[in-house]
């Protein structure tokens, strides 16, 4: 059978301590409490730029250091900064957050994003430099429409979201109505850094690969936002819109959700859609989600942890058609959590790890890494959520002792060999197992493993509109080659055969 394949992967974050201090959820919500001691305290615990570039995990998510190096470095990782490490990374970068609120102006077809002058010449000139940047539908945007300082603080006074960089106001987002709720200057706000992200993330993904993005058929996004209006609140298309300032002019797509399993989701959904024959490349992508900047700020400072949730992450993946090189995806063997599979954690495990193995006829000693909830343990430890990766590693091990896959005594060695360290950022949908998929797909590619498991895990309860879980699994193969289709018969052949069926019949009835 040909199976789809995982063609490439782009990985970028986006350091954001400004929309970290204004606009994260942990932040406004304290606004209302009056005088606040923690966002006194939140801006000494911030971070530079220079420090984020060098923080270990950052760079493995871009590619600079694998997640095997990252378990052998010093911890806490945020005291033991890496020397000599680039903001560009093999699968994407990282970036700066005046770049950032420039790529909104950039991708904004509404004229809603407003920059004070002197900023938006400043930030220009730096994404013009940026090649994958100047291509973007909408880069002209910077060369129109920049406001006075005195214009941009009086749209704020007037209810606009305004926008920071270095603490000072630089900008802001206007409403797109005056009453809808779904159209509110900070929801607008939020789905501009969404968009704005990852369409870079995208830019990042065509540089990388190579993919032409007039080649791309579909276009699945699948990060936590959700774009619409007062009629239809999360009804809008956030991957038409990636797609039409990324230069995607020969694709449609759609939007899938689930809060963080959607990217599991969205990745079985495009292998569906190549194997079917329906598109030939999808590109699966998310932004990142600006009201998860801080989340867990009040303990990392209470911890006396800097405020380590300051970026915004994103990803891109390329699936194709079977190419015969790039490893598959096996469409046999999904896993997911049904709806009467129970919420247990073994429960879920079992209904998203165990069962789609069986359906391979493999064991679990057949997996040579599992990647689920890639959270940095440095984030949700002093938040009192322990190291999830380790959690989810340790209890598949169980499981495998549980199906006589593994030694009791092998629990800890499994957990190390099959595992590996968190190292993505706590946004919801970016560490659901996707982080690994450019890493995974280059250790099978070199031979150092032949095959992964890509789990996504989501909290359905937080919608309150059901109690339940969810949860999907894929696996990720060496490519076994090609197959060719059957050979056709040449029509004279078939003729032959045909007229030679016939007489026999005759003869037959001759007798």
């Amino acid at each position: 059978m040909n199976y789809p394949v995982i063609r490439g992967a782009a990985y970028c974050l986006f350091h954001a301590p400004d929309m970290l201090i204004n606009q994260g959820t942990t932040q406004t919500s304290e606004r209302r409490n009056g005088d606040s001691e923690h966002l006194k305290k939140l801006p000494k615990s911030l971070r530079s730029f220079d420090e984020v570039v060098k923080y270990p995990p950052n760079q493995v998510y871009i590619g600079n250091r694998t997640p095997e190096q990252l378990s052998e470095m010093a911890t806490p990782w945020y005291e033991n900064l890496l020397d000599g490490v680039s903001r560009d990374g093999k699968y994407g970068g990282i970036f700066t957050e005046d770049e950032l609120v420039g790529l909104m102006k950039v991708v904004d077809v509404f004229g809603l994003v407003i920059l004070e002058e002197s900023f938006q010449a400043s930030v220009k000139a730096k994404l013009e430099v940026k090649k994958e940047f100047a291509k973007i539908k909408g880069i002209d945007n910077l060369e129109k429409g920049a406001a006075e300082f005195a214009e941009v603080e009086e749209l704020v006074k007037k209810g606009a979201e305004p926008l920071f960089e270095g603490g000072r106001l630089v900008g802001c987002v206007k409403k797109a109505h005056d009453y809808d709720a779904a159209l509110t200057s900070h929801v607008m706000f939020e789905n501009l850094v969404s968009k704005a992200s990852a369409v870079a993330t995208g830019m990042e993904l065509f540089a990388k690969t190579g993919l032409d993005p007039a080649d791309v058929d579909y276009i699945i996004e699948c990060s936590e936002e959700a774009c619409g209006d007062m009629n239809q609140r999360g009804g809008g298309n956030f991957a038409k819109a990636i797609g039409e300032s990324c230069g995607c002019i020969n694709a449609t797509g759609a939007d899938t959700r689930s809060f963080c399993a959607a990217p599991a989701h969205a990745m079985v959904q495009a292998a569906a859609l190549i194997q079917s024959g329906v598109f030939k490349n999808v590109v699966v992508i998310a932004g990142g989600s600006s009201s998860k900047l801080g989340m867990n700020s009040k303990s990392h400072i209470a911890k006396e942890v800097p405020v380590l949730e300051d970026v915004v992450g994103t990803f891109a993946i390329h699936l194709s058609e079977n190419d015969g090189v790039s490893p598959i995806l096996r469409t046999d063997a999904v896993g997911r959590h049904n709806i009467g599979s129970g919420s247990s954690p073994q429960a879920v495990l079992t209904a998203i790890v165990t069962d789609p193995i069986e359906k391979a006829g493999i064991s679990l000693k057949d997996v040579d890494k599992f990647s689920p909830e890639m959270q940095n343990p440095e984030i949700t430890k002093p938040a009192g959520a322990g190291d999830v990766p380790e959690a989810n590693f340790k209890m598949i091990a169980a499981l495998g002792v549980k199906r006589g896959d593994f030694e009791r005594s092998q629990i800890p060695e499994i957990v190390k060999s099959k595992g590996m360290p968190g190292y993505a950022p706590t946004q919801g949908h970016i560490p659901s197992g996707v982080p690994f998929i450019g890493f995974g797909r280059d250790m099978i590619l070199d031979g150092q493993i032949e095959r992964a498991m890509i789990i996504g895990k989501g909290s359905l309860f937080l919608g309150r509109m059901t109690n339940l879980f969810d949860g999907v699994s894929f696996l990720m193969e060496k490519n076994p080659g090609k197959a060719e289709p059957a050979a056709a018969f040449d029509k004279e052949e078939v003729r032959k055969m045909v007229a030679e069926a016939m007489r026999d019949f005759a003869k037959s009835l001759d007798a």
